[in-house]
C-alpha cells in the first residue's frame, strides 16, 4: 500500500505525462458536454425579477454541479473497494482530464510565432480564442501582454489549481473545481445579463482557486530569485480587481521581469488598469520564457510531492 503523500504525488506524474502525450480530447471533452449543459440551464433559470436572479443563481450552479460532484465521489468510494490499481486508473483519468496545460501552450505558441513574423491580423485571431478582452484593434503590444498574462492566469486555473484541490480532495475536489471554473468563465461576467444570474458563479471560483493562486504566486516569487516578486505579489496582485488572478499575474510578471497591465477593452469598454510586475517591456519571446517558468514550477512542485511521500 501506498503512503497518501507518494499516492498523490504518482497521480500527479501519471496526470502531467498523459497531458503532455495526448493533450485535452478534440472529440467527446467531457466540458463541452458540461457547457452545453450549463447553457440549457441558465437559459430556464435566467430570467424574471432582477431580486431573484441571485437565488436563481445559485439554484442553477447547484444544479449544474451537484449530480456530478455526487456521481465522482460515488464512484471513488464505489472503486476503492476494489484493487488500488482500479482506484489509481480513475483518480488519474479525473486529473488528467481537469488539467489543460499542454492545450493552452498550443493556443499560446502560435501567437509568439506570428508576432516574431509580424502578422498582426494572425496574431489577434490567434489571441482571441483564448481572452475575453476585444481584439480586433489591439496592435503587437496589446496582443503580446494579453497572451502573457493569460498564459500566467491561466496556469493555476488550468493546472495548478487542479493538483492542488486533488492533494485537497482527491478527484471530487478536482472536479468541484473544474465545473466551478468553468461556469465562472461562462456566467461570471458583470453585464447585465450576468450581474445577479452569475454572482454565485464568480464568488465560488474566487474562493475555490485562492489557495491555488497564491501557492502559485509563491512559486513564481521564489523563482524570481529577488524580492521583486514577492513585492508584486502583495503590493500590486492583493490589489487587483480579482485577488487571485493579480497574484498570479503579478508576481509572474515579476519573476520575469517584465511588466504587464494597463489599459484593455471588454465588450466596448476601456478598462484602465494598474501595472502588474516591473521591468522591462515584454517582448515576443516572453511568451516562451513565461512557459518555461511555469513548467519548471510543475517539475519542482511534482519534485517536492515525491520527496514528501518518500519522507512519510
Amino acid at each position: 500500500m501506498l503512503g497518501t503523500a507518494m499516492y498523490i504525488a504518482l497521480v500527479w506524474v501519471c496526470a502531467v505525462l498523459l497531458d503532455r502525450v495526448f493533450g485535452e480530447a478534440t472529440r467527446w471533452h467531457p466540458l463541452v458536454g458540461f457547457g452545453n449543459i450549463a447553457k440549457r440551464i441558465e437559459n430556464t433559470l435566467n430570467t424574471g425579477d432582477a431580486k431573484l436572479l441571485r437565488l436563481r443563481g445559485v439554484i442553477a450552479w447547484s444544479v449544474a454541479v451537484l449530480p456530478w460532484i455526487i456521481l465522482v465521489w460515488v464512484l471513488g468510494h464505489y472503486l476503492s473497494s476494489y484493487a488500488e490499481f482500479v482506484r489509481f486508473v480513475f483518480d488519474c483519468g479525473v486529473l488528467y482530464w481537469a488539467i489543460g496545460w499542454r492545450s493552452l501552450c498550443e493556443h499560446i505558441r502560435p501567437i509568439g510565432s506570428a508576432l516574431a513574423e509580424g502578422n498582426i491580423e494572425q496574431a489577434r485571431l490567434k489571441i482571441s480564442y483564448i481572452v475575453s478582452r476585444d481584439t480586433t484593434e489591439l496592435d503587437a503590444d496589446q496582443v503580446l501582454a494579453a497572451g502573457l498574462e493569460t498564459t500566467l492566469e491561466n496556469s493555476s486555473d488550468a493546472l495548478f489549481a487542479s493538483l492542488i484541490w486533488f492533494a485537497l480532495a482527491g478527484p471530487t475536489g478536482v472536479v468541484l473545481h473544474r465545473l466551478a471554473n468553468t461556469l465562472d468563465a461562462m456566467w461570471g461576467y458583470k453585464n447585465h445579463r450576468y450581474r445577479y444570474f452569475g454572482w454565485w458563479a464568480a464568488r465560488s471560483d474566487d474562493v475555490l482557486n485562492f489557495i491555488p493562486a497564491q501557492l502559485t504566486a509563491l512559486g513564481f516569487s521564489v523563482f524570481g530569485l529577488s524580492a521583486r516578486g514577492f513585492r508584486c505579489w502583495f503590493g500590486q496582485g492583493w490589489r487587483w480587481k480579482s485577488i487571485n488572478a493579480g497574484s498570479v499575474m503579478a508576481s509572474g510578471a515579476g519573476a520575469l521581469n517584465i511588466t504587464l497591465g494597463g489599459a484593455a477593452s471588454y465588450h466596448g469598454e476601456t478598462v484602465l488598469r494598474a501595472p502588474l510586475g516591473g521591468g522591462a517591456k515584454p517582448r515576443a519571446e516572453d511568451l516562451e520564457r513565461s512557459i518555461t517558468l511555469i513548467n519548471r514550477l510543475l517539475v519542482v512542485w511534482i519534485v517536492i510531492a515525491v520527496i514528501i511521500g518518500g519522507l512519510l
